[in-house]
């Protein structure tokens, strides 16, 4: 079996494998911080329950790490996937003048990626993300093992940052 035959797993990064919370406080400040947030990210904890189904996924499938990180956060994200012993994949990231909702550029990615490979599954802790990816007839795992943040969900859907 190629890779090219293998089903995809697609896990989200942060609050589906990367803690943030030590981070939020960046983004409940006026204005937000988001310089800072980014910047944090390396120190993430990981979570223990999106990392071992990771690894577990990726027995039977390539996964592919979907963020709505920036671009500019591609070297610190790599380097924690590697440090955290994850799987080599394919990290999709939102470029850096990308302001659309996380639950429309995480569609979008998802739909170009089943034009040739069976999507398997899509982890992720953002309700509007998953609920969009089951309309569109994704099999959807949410991603609860994290503290939910309202920061965070507003930056996700509102300010199209992560």
């Amino acid at each position: 079996m190629t890779n090219n035959s293998r089903p995809v797993a697609v896990f989200d990064i942060d609050n589906t494998l990367a803690d943030t919370t030590h981070r939020q406080r960046f983004l409940e400040r006026k204005p937000r911080d988001w310089r800072a947030f980014f910047a944090a990210a390396p120190q993430d904890p990981p979570l223990a329950e999106g990392i071992a189904l990771a690894l577990r996924t990726a027995a039977e499938c390539e996964l592919v790490y979907l963020t709505g990180r920036p671009a500019r956060c591609r070297r610190d994200t790599l380097d924690w996937l590697a440090v955290h012993g994850l799987p080599e994949g394919r990290v999709s990231m939102r470029a850096d003048g990308d302001r659309r909702p996380a639950r429309v550029t995480k569609l979008e990615l998802l739909r170009e990626l089943a034009l040739g490979r069976e999507v398997r599954m899509l982890v992720d802790d953002d309700e509007l993300v998953c609920q969009a990816a089951e309309r569109a007839g994704f099999t959807v795992v949410r991603a609860r093992w994290a503290v939910p943040s309202a920061a965070l969900t507003d930056a996700q859907e509102r300010e199209g940052r992560t």
